[in-house]
């Protein structure tokens, strides 16, 4: 279903720069901006799922539940700071598509209820994505309109971030963690994976050192991020292609979410056009201060979960004065972390409940959208107002 999405959005882009509804100049524009967007998110997914088949994701999930010993507080907080650091120095996708299975196949052997492990990857996705800008495609967008590198977007965002990750704790805590929600008191810490073979901690040591290098280079390249990628990624694609080449497949390449954001760009300028701009600029205004943010914020959030975060972000980010720098952040705050009421607000979240279907583990809908607002309406607020605090 995920993939005729996919596909029809890229074919309805298609069509729109055929009937003259886009422009071709706009058409092209678009894709050069996204350009270097595509080359990040194809390499940094490459390294990722690599690093997963070198079981180096498995391996850092079984210490952490080993770590907190049988005791689900501590379990809860190693879970969170996995899921959070993943997330932010990675991307959400990486969360979504990578730690979900990890994190759900834990359940089984350490008798953990799967659902508290799955919503703290799907929220954490979501809400952990506002640090840097290799956290989230928007984010991207958003540091090269404003002019920010790496270091000086974390510098803006990161008391927004703590915000935002503290109230989801509180949330998680809430309505799938604590004692009543999860049915038990203790669970069983599991075997640690120990590669058993020259060859496999080979490849573990090699994944997990191109990962540590992406890391390392995230505040030293600035905006050639997708550089960065393409290098570790390299470096995986390397070790693999010496110690396991029948990993290496065309397959790795996220096709599908480059088909996506493709289409995205191609349909969400079309809607702009005929009237979609309009209306997000008599939403969020264009007050440089306070009001202006959250009216920004606020907006972002509610269209995201009526539509998407992508098109939600683009289509604000279109109405917004070139000036409104806070405000144009406060909408990537509610884009970003507002994107969990509903499960079509973002990509990682549909990925993520894709993942729940498939391991059988069973999200209850009702549940799953009245603690999604809840967590979107206070996460979203406690951001922004870090935000205009700081800025």
């Amino acid at each position: 279903m995920l993939d005729r999405v996919r596909i029809g959005l890229l074919v309805a882009g298609g069509l729109c720069v055929a009937t003259g509804l886009l422009p071709r100049a706009d058409a092209a524009a678009n894709l050069r901006r996204i350009g270097p967007l595509l080359l990040f998110l194809g390499s940094v997914i490459v390294l990722a799922e690599l690093a997963r088949q070198a079981q180096v994701f498995d391996v850092i999930a079984h210490r952490l539940a080993i770590i907190g010993r049988g005791n689900y507080v501590a379990l809860f907080l190693l879970c969170v700071l996995f899921a959070a650091t993943t997330t932010m120095v990675l991307n959400l996708d990486t969360t979504a598509v990578l730690l979900t299975p990890v994190m759900l196949a834990l359940a089984g052997p350490a008798r953990i209820p799967p659902l508290p492990l799955a919503m703290t990857t799907l929220w954490l996705a979501n809400t952990a994505s506002v640090l840097l800008p290799v956290s989230n495609l928007t984010n991207l967008l958003a540091a090269n309109r404003v002019g920010l590198d790496g270091t000086d977007f974390a510098a803006a965002m990161w008391l927004p971030q703590v915000a935002s990750i503290a109230v989801t704790m509180a949330c998680l805590w809430l309505w799938y963690w604590r004692r009543g929600s999860r049915g038990v008191d203790r669970y069983l810490p599991p075997e640690p994976i120990r590669p058993e073979g020259g060859r496999e901690r080979a490849l573990l040591y090699a994944t997990a050192a191109a990962c540590v290098l992406f890391i390392a280079a995230i505040p030293v390249v600035g905006d050639r991020i997708g550089i960065a990628a393409t290098v570790a990624a390299a470096i995986a694609v390397a070790a693999f292609a010496f110690l396991d080449r029948s990993a290496l497949r065309w397959s790795l390449i996220p096709w599908r979410l480059l088909v996506f954001v493709i289409g995205l760009f191609l349909v969400v300028p079309t809607l702009g056009r005929l009237g979609l701009s309009h209306l997000m600029r008599n939403v969020i205004g264009s007050d440089p201060g306070a009001a202006g943010a959250f009216r920004a914020a606020a907006s972002g959030a509610g269209l995201a979960n009526l539509a998407n975060n992508l098109p939600a972000y683009t289509a604000g980010e279109a109405v917004i004065p070139a000036a409104n720098h806070t405000q144009l952040l406060a909408l990537l705050i509610g884009t970003d972390v507002g994107s969990v009421l509903t499960p079509w607000a973002s990509l990682a979240t549909l990925l993520c409940l894709e993942f729940c279907r498939t391991h059988g583990t069973r999200v209850p809908m009702a549940r799953f959208v009245v603690s999604g607002a809840v967590l979107a309406v206070t996460a979203t607020a406690a951001a922004t107002a870090a935000l205009v605090w700081t800025r």
